[in-house]
């Protein structure tokens, strides 16, 4: 079994028999952490494209994501955001380009541990699991530490994401934003360097939103982590991301990069319309 068989889907499936009931050797071909280096961006995206055969989503893109920074991906509906986050995680082989993360190369989720975890669309827990056993899907994977050890980082990591006292409890028992919370610490629980987040924030209240936007700044901040995060939430963006690549779905390219207050005053109407939430028509 690879790790791309108990990364979550977007439905509830069974959960893989050797979550459960067995631990597995594995090559740890990709390391956790790296010797820092400076000068060497955490990703690094060059001349990119990404589809199926004929079907181009995106082409030559070219970004770069520094260590410790928040990140957004940015685009409307349909530009590609989601799928570009399954290239850089490893999970489809780009037509063209160059993925590197961590100084390690393209994601290989068949050679061993990846430098990253991943949190994903609606939090994809499986709701058959306790949420501790959701989070400590992961670790039994990938280590083979014993139950009560798994356990307690599970246990763990929910009390950095505010969900002290949940392992217990069921998917269907926990708010929206609290199973947001849990598809986190489960990102979370074998101490990534870096964290990809899809729509973290979709479907929440204002409040609720806010709240997991103070978190995943204060998890950047107390952890040193780098985050990558695929939305379209103006408001979390704003808060929360330094830097961010905005994709276009009629171009299928990128049209803009930086810092996102500074792109609310660019001159291009597709950029500036997109951070002020204007129509085409207006």
């Amino acid at each position: 079994m690879t790790y791309i068989d108990v990364l979550p889907p977007l439905v509830d499936p069974a959960p893989p028999a050797s979550a459960r009931a067995g631990l597995i050797g594995v090559n740890r071909s990709m390391p956790r952490r790296s010797v820092a280096v400076a000068e060497q961006p955490m990703i690094s995206v060059k001349d990119l494209t990404i589809g199926w055969g004929d079907i181009i989503i995106q082409k030559d893109l070219s970004f770069a994501v520094k260590n410790g920074e928040v990140f957004g991906i940015l685009g409307g509906s349909g530009a590609g955001k989601s799928t570009l986050l399954r290239f850089l995680i490893g999970l489809e082989r780009p037509i063209e380009g160059v993925i590197d993360i961590a100084g390690h190369g393209r994601p290989d989720l068949a050679a061993g541990l990846p430098p990253f975890g991943v949190m994903f669309q609606g939090g994809a827990l499986f709701g058959s699991l306790t949420v501790g056993e959701n989070v400590s899907l992961p670790i039994e994977e990938w280590t083979k530490l014993p139950d009560d050890a798994t356990a307690a980082i599970a246990r763990a990591k929910l009390k950095l994401v505010g969900l002290d006292g949940a392992a217990d409890k069921f998917p269907s028992e926990l708010s929206g934003g609290m199973k947001k919370r849990a598809a986190i610490a489960r990102a979370l629980a074998l101490d990534p360097e870096l964290v990809f987040l899809d729509e973290p924030s979709s479907g929440l209240d204002p409040v609720m939103s806010a709240e997991l936007d103070d978190l995943i700044l204060t998890l950047s901040k107390t952890l040193g982590l780098t985050v990558v995060i695929v939305t379209h939430e103006l408001e979390s963006i704003f808060h929360i991301a330094e830097r961010i690549v905005l994709l276009d779905q009629v171009t299928k390219s990128i049209i803009a990069a930086g810092d996102p207050r500074e792109l609310r005053k660019s001159e291009d109407p597709r950029v500036s319309n997109f951070f002020n939430r204007r129509s085409k028509e207006s």
